[in-house]
């Protein structure tokens, strides 16, 4: 009885959670719908979830996603965000039972190894990933928002990503300095997240439901597209199948062979985005911070289905819709040689070139041979690339101009003609919503990272410190394209590496005695909880594996490494302790 009395978690004095607590109560002797209601009025960090996971990388791995095979992977996100909410419901069941913050319970309870480089891995996630965000919602501004109202000799740079990213840093550190007041500030906090993800939710539904009243839409295939199917993974989408096979015959397996490949990472990184290393963090911890325990237990797997999964599958599900309703298996304008009303030649989209660039180097390479490749000069690349492109065949300019990398830009311009030129607000309103929702949870991460790290209340200066380390992002809109290989690059590698670990971590506090008492899962909830967290962490360690093994070999090779010590480190960890505990 002892351990279960340890372990017991104190019950709230405030009585704004005693008011709470008592509602939630009371709603469960009227029955479900009362208690469905109770739920609705109290939830929150499960909305906090939906703004840090709805950021640039679920709308372009969403976006790419739809270019590349349509409607057929309709079924992937929703798949990684069930086993994600599972995980995430598993870390809410062993705070609220327990009161314990988690860092402290994975140290104490599992390994310190563990917990403090899910500690470091959650905060150089937020530093790195900060950079893209700031620069998508600069982009988001100067090109859809304020181009035409503000224009563009104010909104062009360098002044017009200084004076966005200003907006957006002003902007984030209001929001997130609420979270540091005690009470109100916390709920005004948690409302406005609401309804900055309400805006995210409203503006991409808002173009799939314009796209459907024009017909333009096939519902049928949407929905069919909701069925999973695993054979994407070896082979090209069917509606590319065609344009492949007119392809010549000699270079079909380079098609093939490329599409497919970029069907896999799209998949990895579609899949990869659900559930990041620092919303792991926040969730406990943000339930911690408003009184929440055992009698809450309910109201965080009911918060994070309503406010993180349905938001989550909405939006990457309107995104993935519209970009395949435009872009699958239909060349990107200007590369074919297209006229416009004037029977001028129609320009390329600027951001597009890079894209092509590369696909075009590849082709080389896989025509002269990479050992060839690899001798030529830079000047000698550049004129056989432009020889090839000159030389190219109509099927494979075609190829290239399907698979060529778009983003949220391209397609917002590309709705303009079925939806009008609100599609571009539409999506300007979307992606800056994105970015800022981003900002602002990275910021609240990374405070409640630092007062972890130095074992402080989640409150005061040291928090909101932590809050403005995120600032570094606004550098982002200026350097983040060169910084993307020397910081995103390896950060993703250790977070990618830390993930499944994480996880591991969890599964084992969900099933300690020591630490959870008598609120260990028992018979059948056990199964099915060990169940669907053992797949969460199969499919989180898959994801880390090939990540890893499909980096550039020093990537690769630093990946093995770190996976191999950090695993070592925690093994030699674990056994001198049972030494130490033995002695």
């Amino acid at each position: 009885m002892a351990d279960n009395q340890k372990t017991e978690p104190k019950m709230s004095m405030n009585p704004r959670i005693e008011k709470d607590r008592q509602l939630i109560l009371s709603a469960k002797e009227k029955g479900r719908l009362a208690t469905t209601g109770a739920y609705l009025r109290l939830s929150g960090p499960g909305w906090l979830q939906s703004a840090i996971t709805l950021g640039g990388g679920s709308l372009s791995s969403s976006l790419y996603l739809g270019v590349l095979v349509g409607f057929t992977f309709m079924w992937l996100q929703p798949l990684a965000m069930i086993l994600g909410v599972v995980m995430l419901s598993a870390i809410a069941y062993v705070s609220l039972s327990t009161g314990q913050r988690p860092f402290r319970a994975i140290n104490e309870h599992v390994n310190p190894v563990l917990g403090w480089g899910w500690l470091i891995a959650s905060m150089m996630a937020n530093l790195v990933w900060s950079m893209p965000q700031f620069a998508l919602g600069t982009a988001a501004m100067q090109q859809n928002l304020f181009s035409n109202t503000i224009g563009v000799e104010v909104m062009g740079d360098p002044w017009g990503k200084i004076i966005a990213g200003c907006i957006l840093l002003a902007i984030s550190i209001t929001i997130v300095m609420l979270y540091s007041i005690s009470g109100w500030g916390v709920k005004v906090f948690e409302i406005i997240v609401k309804c900055m993800v309400g805006m995210i939710v409203f503006c991409f539904f808002g173009v799939v439901f314009k796209l459907s009243l024009k017909g333009a839409l096939d519902w049928g295939a949407i929905f069919h597209g909701l069925i999973p199917n695993f054979g994407l993974v070896s082979r090209p989408a069917d509606t590319l199948m065609p344009f492949i096979q007119a392809v010549d015959a000699k270079f079909q397996d380079f098609w093939t062979t490329l599409i497919v490949s970029q069907q896999r990472d799209v998949m990895i990184s579609a899949a990869a985005t659900a559930v990041g290393i620092n919303m792991t963090f926040l969730l406990p911890y943000s339930m911690l911070r408003k009184g929440w325990d055992k009698t809450f237990r309910g109201l965080a797997i009911f918060d994070l289905s309503t406010g993180l999964f349905i938001p989550y599958i909405l939006t990457t599900g309107c995104v993935v819709i519209a970009a395949a309703s435009q872009f699958h298996a239909v060349p990107s304008t200007g590369f074919l040689g297209e006229l416009d009303a004037q029977g001028q030649p129609i320009k390329l989209a600027a951001n597009l070139v890079a894209s092509y660039n590369d696909l075009m180097e590849q082709r080389l390479k896989y025509e002269v041979g990479a050992e060839v490749f690899g001798s030529l000069s830079a000047d000698e690349k550049k004129q056989q690339i432009a020889a090839l492109e000159e030389s190219l065949s109509q099927s494979e300019k075609e190829m290239a101009a399907m698979v060529v990398k778009r983003d949220a830009f391209n397609l917002a311009n590309s709705l303009v003609p079925l939806v009008g030129e609100s599609s571009r607000y539409f999506f300007g309103i979307g992606v800056t919503g994105m970015a800022l929702g981003a900002i602002t949870m990275l910021m609240l991460i990374n405070g409640l990272v630092v007062c972890e790290m130095f074992n402080l209340p989640p409150k005061g200066w040291p928090q909101r410190l932590g809050c403005l380390m995120v600032s570094v992002g606004v550098l982002g809109p200026f350097f983040w394209n060169d910084a993307k290989l020397w910081l995103a690059m390896p950060t993703s590698v250790f977070a990618m590496v830390l993930l499944p670990i994480a996880y591991i971590s969890f599964y084992m506090l969900m099933n300690q005695k020591s630490l959870l008492g008598d609120n260990l899962p028992r018979g059948g909830k056990r199964v099915a909880w060990n169940t669907m967290m053992a797949l969460a962490v199969v499919g989180t360690a898959f994801l880390s594996i090939y990540d890893i093994l499909t980096r550039g070999a020093v990537l690769r090779q630093a990946g093995i490494v770190v996976l191999i010590a950090f695993t070592s480190l925690a093994v030699i960890v674990h056994f001198a302790r049972r030494k130490g505990k033995k002695a």
